[in-house]
């Protein structure tokens, strides 16, 4: 097994340029289990890895987990609908 089959590729910074995306989302020929990125970027990144192996992540209730249950839940539900297949939940402690 590689390594990289074992990482999660994360880019959670909201100041990148749609063709970064491109590129980031483009590094599957390293074959990583995943990218991770913010629930806004599931569509685009689940488009361009739509047919590869890499899984696409998000965050949920990302970066402080202060939201309610509820909240989570209906972000865990659209991130779903848009095309994540792994979820991060972050919790609030």
């Amino acid at each position: 097994m590689k390594l990289a089959s074992m990482i999660d590729h994360t880019i959670l910074n909201q100041k990148q340029a749609k063709s970064r995306w491109k590129q980031y989302a483009g590094r599957q020929e390293y074959g990583f289990a995943s990218v991770c990125v913010n629930s806004s970027y599931v569509p685009l990144c689940a488009e361009l890895l739509r047919d590869t192996e890499v899984k696409v992540c998000t965050v949920i209730g990302f970066p402080l987990g202060a939201m309610s249950t509820a909240a989570k839940a209906a972000e865990a539900r659209q991130a779903i609908l848009d095309g994540a297949e792994e979820l991060d939940m972050v919790i609030h402690i």
